[in-house]
């Protein structure tokens, strides 16, 4: 139908100048709207990757995305996004689900905004007889990035003593997504062991869409991921410069930079949400980093370990496993890690009595925005991992 697709375009527009969207849904006071200046390269980079992602290139109608970020955004827990991109849509998706193909895309979403965990190759490559590889990356970033939107306006209005925003009712979801078991592989599509548990481990990662060659690689894509490597994930980004290039300096700004949280508790932070998330991938990465930073590797390995049971649509019935190894040991992390687990959830679960805690323990702005940054930025980090390719062990 007209409002759901478009023919492909392959040049982004020019960049236009933002607002700060994030700063007029989230109003921050005073305090917090100077601690977020402490990283301007994240407000600008949050800007530019939204320009990029609603107004870029793609055969799906900026129409038919505004109209699914309000969906995600209500599944977030972030009435106040969900509004924003509303205002922006004449698209009623349960209409325009009438449509096949429609229907297909917001069922696909869904899952990937509640449930990306459950999302296998077989969902992907269905999905892909109808949209092509392109479109399958801009639909997952899209989703992925209206999570991460949505942690920062109801983290940083919890910071400014504001009421979460949280829609009234219950968020509309595709029916059958709570019935889905976990995908469990013994082995990847390139026939090596699928890990089977958390680890620390360096793993390796495949793609389920066709990533762009490194020998066909532009100089523009290549320079959207400089001073990452050069694997599949970063070249199946590379399909959305504009959206991978902004991602690429968040990720610099917020995660290795002197300003903020101790970056061991950044890193913690990151660890938390990917077990939230059960993205087994990134929480090998980033507790081996939070481990080796803090010296910590133990505590880390015990937050790894921690049994964390699943209702429906694989969300946590308990957080509290995840802090225990620190309570009544360290306050400081037992805190850290309830704020991350809690703001990770889909909703978020994250209060203002949990914020307070936090500035009992001497946390300032600066160092409280930065977590929520960390959080955030792996709320999208996580998506994309999980419902793009799966990990796997390399051989020894």
């Amino acid at each position: 139908m007209s409002t759901a697709v478009e023919p492909t375009t392959t040049v982004d527009p020019a960049p236009t100048p933002r607002a700060d969207l994030i700063a007029d849904l989230a109003e921050p006071g005073p305090a917090v709207a100077a601690a977020r200046r402490a990283k301007p390269a994240v407000v600008s980079e949050t800007a530019a990757a939204h320009a990029a992602i609603f107004d870029g290139a793609g055969t799906l109608t900026g129409e038919l995305r505004h109209a699914i970020a309000a969906r995600v955004a209500a599944q977030q827990g972030s009435a106040v996004l969900s509004a924003h991109h509303a205002g922006r849509t004449e698209v009623d998706l349960d209409l325009a689900s009438g449509d096949p193909n429609v229907g297909r895309i917001v069922r696909h979403a869904d899952l990937l905004s509640a449930a990306p965990a459950l999302v296998t190759p077989a969902d992907v490559a269905d999905l892909g007889e109808h949209l092509g590889p392109d479109d399958l990356v801009l639909l997952a970033q899209l989703v992925a990035f209206t999570s991460y939107e949505a942690r920062l306006v109801e983290g940083l209005r919890l910071l400014s003593g504001h009421e979460p925003t949280a829609p009234a009712g219950t968020a509309p979801l595709s029916g059958s997504i709570g019935e889905r078991s976990k995908y469990r592989p013994r082995t990847a599509p390139n026939g090596r062991p699928a890990p089977r548990e958390y680890t620390t481990e360096i793993l390796g990662w495949e793609s389920w869409v066709d990533p762009i060659p490194a020998e066909e690689l532009t100089d523009v894509q290549a320079d959207a991921f400089r001073g990452k490597t050069n694997g599949a994930y970063f070249r199946l980004l590379a399909r959305h410069t504009g959206a991978l290039a902004a991602r690429t300096r968040i990720d610099h700004a917020i995660f290795a930079t002197r300003v903020g949280l101790p970056r061991a508790e950044r890193e913690l932070a990151a660890a938390v949400t990917s077990r939230v998330n059960d993205c087994v991938y990134c929480a090998s990465v980033h507790a081996r980093k939070a481990g080796r930073l803090s010296r910590r590797v133990d505590d880390v390995a015990r937050l790894l370990a921690a049994p964390l049971a699943r209702a429906g649509a694989w969300r946590p019935v308990d957080l509290a496993p995840l802090s225990a190894p620190f309570a009544g040991s360290d306050e400081r992390w037992a805190a850290l890690v309830d704020f991350a687990a809690a703001l990770s959830t889909t909703p978020s679960r994250a209060t203002a009595g949990q914020v307070d805690a936090l500035r009992a323990l001497g946390l300032n702005d600066v160092e409280l925005v930065d977590l929520v940054g960390s959080v955030a930025f792996f709320s999208w980090a996580n998506r994309l991992m999980l419902t793009l390719g799966e990990p796997y062990l390399p051989a020894a």
